[in-house]
């Protein structure tokens, strides 16, 4: 199964359009319970940026443009490309991101449409669109190719982790093997990958750094 899979991509754009459109731009609105949560994870995603400016990111699955606003209270001096299947998440991030900044781009897409020094990918992989787990898991490990291949530096991407406690999992999300994912990155891209699974939600995230 290819990362652009035209019929997985078909189902994440309008069911992301559809919470849109229910919770509007807000966290709710890209399928997270809150404000603080969100900025949790965008706190850890944050991590890959090991430079202190003059970066860009590639942000896969950009919603409404919520990370830029995260990126922009921390640094000054980056460049910023949102990229996401649903047209809606886009058309909303362009009417809340500053018109008078350089540096904004954003695209309907699956992919980044070119190679930045970082990719960032939050909560795309969570909601499993009627798949089995197998075959989420081979478009996840698709679309990790994705932000390997248009990463420079390194990526860093989250999902459920499959040490939730059982009785809080619920059948249509995917809970991912954080230790199968860190074996897979660190056999595939790079020999210095982190597991971040201390911050107290029920996930993980993965920062896949590239030898300079």
């Amino acid at each position: 199964m290819a990362a652009n899979d035209e019929s997985i991509l078909a189902d994440v754009a309008g069911y992301y359009a559809s919470t849109l459109a229910l919770h509007g731009e807000t966290a709710r609105g890209v399928d997270w319970n809150g404000e603080e949560s969100q900025r949790l994870r965008f706190e850890q995603l944050a991590r890959i940026v090991d430079v202190p400016a003059g970066f860009s990111v590639n942000d896969l699955g950009c919603g409404y443009g919520a990370l830029y606003d995260f990126l922009r209270d921390g640094w000054s001096d980056f460049s910023y490309t949102g990229c996401d299947v649903a047209a809606e998440m886009i058309d909303a991030a362009a009417r809340r991101l500053p018109k008078e900044t350089a540096g904004i781009r954003l695209v309907v897409a699956s992919e980044p449409p070119g190679v930045a020094d970082f990719g960032i990918a939050s909560g795309i992989f969570n909601v499993r669109m009627g798949r089995d787990n197998a075959q989420w898991e081979e478009y996840l490990l698709a679309t990790l190719d994705t932000l390997d291949r248009t990463s420079r530096r390194g990526f860093a991407f989250n999902c459920l982790t499959s040490y939730s406690d059982p009785d809080k999992m619920r059948d249509h999300l995917f809970y991912a093997d954080p230790c199968r994912l860190f074996d897979f990155c660190k056999r595939r891209y790079s020999r210095q990958v982190a597991l971040l699974h201390d911050y107290g939600l029920y996930e993980f995230t993965m920062l896949v750094r590239k030898p300079q």
